[in-house]
């Protein structure tokens, strides 16, 4: 594969998979354009820093796109429900996946999520199977990847009581229940992996997980790497609904569905995939913690 002679453009590249995805091309030696509302921010001069080219433009607006894949590739897509909503969502998917086909992209990626396609209910994976529909219609030279829970969003579910001195990990999930997890990173891995061997993965779609665990069992994994006792407690679903109607669709959904990855077949695809004790050294959870800490108590 000649990487250093194609680019490609990777759409939210100052967001946590846009940013995954633009690292790990950019370390393998692809040419990349990352796109961004802001390119003139810090997280877009961080990936300047090693070597991605960022530029501006806005996936509702079809005639900026339209510019930013002159001459390109590939293509990742992917787009955030929980800024833009439901429909803009929709529209910003099918707005890139229209520029790809006509920009004639060789492939395009496409991050949509784990069991989009099992008629799921929840909105913002009902979203993305739209996109996906849109990518078969266009019958775009494509793979789809899935990412399952991520990790990094655990964090805040962490929480710490300075009266009592005592940390809780409260979720809307059963403690025993499993969930299957993935690591940021290695969404950008896989994706670097998927165009690096573009003839084994066009037409394929991939759901993503690198571990699965049940709460109690994170709450465990975090208390050992905290070196502090961390208490998990089951948060009433009516009390998550409250809060965001949308979540507590998604914590339904894994409670009576869920994730179906093959992890141990992903691991043969991607031996680097990171299980969730890994993660939490790799990532430093617990300096991450106590950071916010001392945040909230400086508030």
């Amino acid at each position: 594969m000649d990487r250093q002679n194609r680019t490609i453009v990777v759409f939210g590249a100052t967001g946590r998979q846009g940013g995954a995805v633009a690292r790990h091309l950019a370390s393998e030696g692809w040419r990349v354009r990352g796109v961004s509302r802001n390119p003139a921010g810090a997280r877009a001069q961080a990936l300047r820093d090693v070597g991605v080219e960022m530029v501006q433009a806005d996936m509702g607006d079809r005639s900026s796109l339209d510019r930013t894949l002159e001459g390109a590739y590939g293509v990742f897509s992917v787009q955030n429900y929980w800024m833009y909503g439901y429909g803009p969502e929709i529209r910003q998917g099918i707005n890139v996946a229209d520029a790809a086909h006509a920009a004639g992209i060789q492939h395009l990626v496409y991050s949509s999520v784990g069991g989009a396609e099992r008629n799921t209910g929840v909105s913002h994976f009902e979203s993305k199977w739209r996109i996906e529909q849109r990518i078969r219609e266009l019958e775009l030279p494509a793979t789809i990847v899935r990412p399952v829970f991520f990790m990094e969003n655990l964090l805040g579910w962490v929480h710490h009581d300075p009266e009592n001195n005592l940390w809780t990990m409260r979720m809307p999930m059963p403690p025993d229940r499993p969930l299957q997890m993935i690591a940021v990173t290695d969404i950008g891995g896989f994706v670097a992996l998927v165009f690096d061997d573009a003839g084994r993965f066009r037409g394929e779609a991939l759901e993503l997980a690198g571990d699965e665990v049940s709460m109690s069992q994170a709450a465990r994994m975090i208390s050992q790497h905290l070196g502090e006792p961390v208490e998990y407690a089951e948060m009433p679903m009516d009390e998550h609904r409250a809060q965001s109607p949308e979540s507590a669709d998604m914590f339904a959904w894994f409670i009576r569905a869920g994730y179906q990855a093959d992890i141990a077949a992903l691991r043969q695809m991607y031996p680097p995939l990171l299980t969730f004790g890994e993660w939490l050294d790799r990532v430093g959870f617990a300096d991450r913690l106590r950071e916010r800490q001392v945040d909230r108590s400086r508030a």
